[in-house]
């Protein structure tokens, strides 16, 4: 199994109200024997997006925190289970008032074969190699993403498309939607950078993978990848968990 450094996490409120941003392990409080990491951007207005991303955060970590791994290997089964006690406890909430609310996930979980990353919605997961670059990058899940799949809109156009923030897979009550999944390697020197919207809505995937894969400790990447976004604006949230593999 690779071993990890300490990892870091760093949050900052943007132009915004509130912050609708959650993670687990919570701020300040993972190391370097933490398997796994989520990441999760709420949606919905004031109050009831921060209420799904701190369920979903919540939820997730306490399930996987209980869950010795059957020969050292995530299944995607046992991964769906615990993404359906979350929708289950989302479900609970679900009383009229919080009908609307919902929330990004990203996570990644480090066991023996590797790395598992899965998401839903917007916010993204970078896997960045030395002498590489940028090895994966998750696939957003909205309307302007599915339009340049299709070529209806050009790079160019998606940057400032006025449908841009639609999201069309997401974490909420009342349907159940499953996540994608992909799984890597992880070598010496490997870095996995989990992002919302409020960093990647602001730089290039190249500007970020470039910071992520300068020979720099963790906490001034983090601190180098906000402030590169507060420079282009720094509009909306903006939270990261950087995970730095070792031998």
């Amino acid at each position: 199994m690779i071993r990890i450094r300490q990892p870091l996490s760093y949050s900052r409120m943007g132009k915004r109200d509130n912050q609708e941003d959650c993670i687990y392990p919570p701020e300040g409080q993972a190391s370097s024997r933490n398997r796994f990491f989520i990441l999760c951007d709420g949606m919905g207005g004031h109050n009831n997006g921060e209420v799904a991303s701190n369920i979903v955060c919540e939820t997730l970590g306490k399930f996987f925190e209980s869950q010795p791994l059957e020969k050292g290997f995530l299944t995607d089964d046992l991964f769906k289970q615990g993404l359906s006690e979350a929708y289950d406890a989302l479900d609970k909430q679900d009383d009229g008032a919080f009908r609307k609310m919902g929330t990004t996930l990203t996570f990644i979980y480090l066991h023996r074969g590797g790395c598992v990353a899965a998401h839903l919605g917007d916010s993204r997961i970078y896997h960045v190699r030395p002498g590489k670059g940028l090895a994966y990058q998750s696939a957003d899940h909205t309307l302007v993403n599915d339009l340049l799949k299709i070529g209806e809109i050009t790079p160019e156009e998606a940057i400032n498309h006025p449908q841009k923030n639609i999201i069309t897979r997401a974490l909420g009550s009342s349907k159940h939607i499953e996540a994608d999944f992909y799984r890597f390697d992880l070598h010496e020197g490997d870095r996995v950078l989990l992002c919302t919207d409020g960093l990647h809505g602001e730089l290039t995937d190249d500007e970020i993978a470039d910071i992520i894969k300068q020979k720099e400790d963790l906490n001034t990447i983090c601190r180098m990848l906000v402030d590169a976004a507060n420079r282009n604006g720094g509009h909306d949230n903006i939270t990261v968990i950087c995970v730095d593999g070792k031998e």
